[in-house]
């Protein structure tokens, strides 16, 4: 029982900071002590230390040396690498599962695709509610298109891939671009502009129908198009943003846009 209640504890923890650290409500860069983690979240030192070991293995939390961990930066260094390793893995994917879905998987992409039409744009409405709803509706949109791919590691590779794709997102691009917008900054309509596109419900219907269509030649062009968006939001945003700075020691709350 006592083996058992350690288990959900620490599954409690990862899980937690997992979702809190690909949302970027715990900053790239932000250290992680463990008294200030254990006041935000209410968990134990054990767990904390065991799910930090366990994020740290899939490269979400560094360990420095001698000062404990802190959230993994991001940098545009990495998000090209990402966006390459993106368009090597999916892509082939993409293909494998256009050749391989039948009739459920159509209607899992129709499905995914009419959830994600439901939601609003962060340039619209830019509330964590709204940011956090359109993000996961989108991942499963992709997931949808890809569920009839039949590599396990190329699927396993995509998801962690996708994972730090997210973090780079939202904190290179998204949040710098939101809170110039809100605050009318001049020169960052292209940016905006750019957000705009990359979120646009077109692209994914064009990669729907495609794909529904049995379109490889159209759907993988698509997709290569689809995936270089992330980039192109953050090179209209770059200039106001500080790459990877780490954050103050207590920040550990939802980052606003």
């Amino acid at each position: 029982m006592q083996n058992g209640e350690h288990t959900t504890k620490t599954e409690t923890a990862y899980r937690t900071l997992r979702r809190d650290i690909l949302a970027t409500r715990l900053r790239p860069g932000a250290p992680l002590k463990l008294g200030d983690l254990r006041t935000a979240y209410g968990l134990g030192w054990t767990p904390l230390r065991e799910a930090l070991s366990r994020l740290e293995a899939e490269r979400l939390v560094t360990a420095i040396s001698n000062r404990g961990f802190a959230v993994a930066p991001v940098s545009r260094a990495e998000l090209e690498d990402l966006t390459r390793a993106r368009q090597v893995v999916e892509v082939p994917l993409f293909i494998e599962s256009i050749e391989n879905g039948g009739s459920e998987w159509e209607e899992a992409v129709v499905t995914a695709h009419f959830r994600l039409s439901r939601c609003k744009l962060a340039v619209d409405d830019p509330s964590d509610a709204a940011v956090n709803e359109w993000d996961e509706r989108h991942q499963a949109f992709h997931a949808a298109l890809l569920s009839a791919a039949r590599s396990r590691w190329l699927l396993r590779f995509r998801e962690t891939i996708a994972d730090q794709l997210r973090r780079h997102h939202r904190f290179l691009g998204l949040a710098p671009t939101l809170r110039a917008a809100a605050g009318l900054k001049t020169g960052y309509e292209e940016a905006v502009a750019a957000l705009r596109e990359a979120m646009a419900l077109e692209h994914h219907t064009a990669l729907m129908e495609a794909a529904l269509d049995r379109d490889v030649e159209r759907a993988s062009a698509l997709m290569a198009e689809h995936i270089g968006y992330t980039l192109h939001v953050y090179v209209h945003a770059e200039e106001e943003h500080a790459v990877g700075a780490p954050a103050p020691a207590a920040e550990l709350t939802t980052l606003k846009a």
